[in-house]
């Protein structure tokens, strides 16, 4: 199991990467009850029959990593949502994309802690490839929308030491309540 929400959802935010997504779309959404994660992308989607596969944590493709016979990302997002009597839902359509739902309690003792949400942000905006993303977070207090390509723009790129560190910076600022 991922130690924080935050883990499981660079996770599962890499499987979009992975699948050759141009667009990815993360949305955060807060309440003092509840954490909600949507991840949508744009890239190679699954069949029916692979997505019924996605769920078994002993089935891989052999492809993402090809030594392995597992592979946890999605068993883990079901594991922890219906153990913590939260909400989990996949749908996926070859060559259009796939989106998962996922809703937690955050007062269920059994819920893992949510994270450090700019360290996640920042981890999966800075992942290797040739995509866009919209991150959307909304908190009780608090509500932005961000894109990797303005962020890359301001920054030049997200690759250097004083980059990252603005982007740290930058991310750190938006999660202040107004």
């Amino acid at each position: 199991m991922h130690y924080t929400l935050c883990d499981l959802f660079a996770d599962l935010t890499q499987n979009s990467v992975d699948a050759k997504a141009t667009y990815i779309t993360v949305e955060i959404l807060e309440t003092k009850r509840d954490i909600t994660v949507y991840i949508r992308d744009n890239g190679i989607g699954m069949n029916k029959k692979t997505l019924k596969q996605a769920t078994d944590p002993f089935y891989t493709d052999g492809i993402k990593h090809p030594k392995r016979k597992i592979g946890l990302g999605i068993p883990f997002l079901i594991q922890t949502a219906n153990e913590t009597a939260g909400e989990w839902n996949i749908t996926s359509e070859e060559n259009i994309g796939t989106t998962i739902f996922a809703k937690f309690n955050t007062e269920n003792i059994d819920t893992p802690p949510v994270g450090d949400i700019p360290s996640f942000f920042r981890q999966i905006l800075t992942f290797n490839g040739n995509y866009e993303m919209k991150i959307v977070r909304s908190k009780p207090n608090n509500s932005y929308v961000l894109l990797r390509s303005e962020l890359i723009d301001a920054l030049g790129n997200l690759e250097t030491v004083s980059s990252l560190s603005l982007l740290g910076d930058f991310l750190t600022s938006q999660e202040e309540d107004e």
